[in-house]
């Protein structure tokens, strides 16, 4: 698939979406965050490049492999048959949720089965992060920050694992969830998390065997804090659906005894009742549940980790030295496609301020 050549704007690999790239609304900050990495991952496809996949193991580590980007999206992604579409909802998940299902970042459909294939978050991240950025190449980190609709699609995937074993999660939640008759009360819930963060340790330890990817994060990074691109500077990173809670549990851990809930430890809170919900009634409602118990903190995000603590899950060789050279952002922004971009994101600050990218 060459689409060096492209004369119209365009983006490597989105032949079929619902984003029309000849318009600049296509391009906006926003759209182009949850675009370019899909893009990037059909050129790294192409290259022969699979993204970085993190996982748990039976010890609970966070560990390395590869997935294909055929087996991230559902689907090869030169096929005919792929439409990309952009913050939309994943409909297989409907079944589980009473009341409005958020959107997702990026879901994949084939087109000729008319079927939804997979529903992924995007994060796109700068590495290394302000926390890390004086630090040496091989300890950058990326800052993470999750939505409260990422853990919704975290539980609706978890709880997917056991649709048809919904008793095996009900006997595990139950000891702990049953006993709590008000779950917007703070006081008394800050003094249950540890208790669920157990049982969430054992609702992981029934589904190792069954983790799906969740989150796709690719990295750009930069000459340390400057505005310029490292000579390799771009790579992709997927976190599975469990591996991702290492973040926000390892937090709750570092936290315990504490009488108001912060947010990681929120995070475990709405994890528990969702899934609990789920076992006992096959749907949950997400919106009741992030609204409600909120205690007190804004719920414009679920948790922020910094590149410090991010490190940790995510060193390997392509986060010192990702695959794909700023070179090569030619090949994956197409005829002219950057002149579209305004500089309001770092990112796209750096591409807008960095024509010789494109000569």
């Amino acid at each position: 698939m060459n689409e060096s050549n492209s004369s119209a704007p365009a983006l490597f690999g989105i032949r079929n979406s619902n984003r029309d790239f000849n318009k600049a609304s296509a391009w906006g900050k926003n759209q182009f965050n949850n675009t370019f990495p899909v893009a990037l991952s059909c050129y790294m496809n192409q290259r022969g490049l699979q993204p970085v996949l993190l996982t748990l193991d039976d010890n609970f580590r966070v560990v390395h492999q590869k997935i294909g980007v055929d087996k991230l999206f559902g689907i090869a992604p030169d096929s005919p048959d792929l439409f990309f579409s952009f913050e939309v909802d994943y409909q297989p998940y409907q079944k589980m949720i009473l009341g409005a299902l958020p959107r997702v970042d990026l879901v994949t459909r084939n087109t000729r089965t008319d079927q939804s294939l997979c529903g992924i978050e995007v994060k796109l991240t700068a590495l290394p992060d302000n926390g890390t950025a004086r630090l040496t190449d091989e300890k950058f980190g990326c800052e993470i920050v999750v939505r409260p609709d990422t853990i919704v699609y975290q539980a609706l995937s978890i709880a997917s694992s056991f649709y048809t074993e919904r008793q095996v999660l009900l006997e595990i939640l139950s000891p702990a969830c049953d006993s709590i008759s008000e779950w917007r009360d703070e006081r008394a819930l800050a003094h249950k998390v540890d208790v669920l963060a157990g049982v969430i340790r054992q609702v992981i330890k029934s589904g190792l065997h069954i983790q799906k990817p969740l989150i796709m994060q690719p990295v750009w990074k930069t000459l340390g804090k400057s505005a310029q691109l490292a000579e390799h500077c771009l790579d992709v990173f997927v976190w599975s659906d469990l591996a991702l809670l290492r973040l926000f549990m390892d937090e709750v851990n570092q936290a315990e005894g504490a009488m108001k809930i912060q947010r990681p430890a929120r995070s475990i809170i709405w994890l528990a009742k969702m899934l609990y919900d789920f076992a006992k009634e096959g749907k949950f409602n997400p919106a009741a549940i992030t609204n409600q118990l909120s205690y007190s903190s804004r719920t414009d995000k679920a948790f922020a980790i910094g590149g410090t603590k991010t490190h940790r899950y995510m060193a390997c060789p392509e986060l010192t030295k990702p695959r794909v050279t700023k070179a090569e952002i030619r090949n994956i922004i197409l005829g002219g496609g950057q002149n579209f971009l305004s500089p309001e994101r770092r990112f796209d600050a750096i591409i807008s301020s960095t024509p010789d990218l494109f000569k």
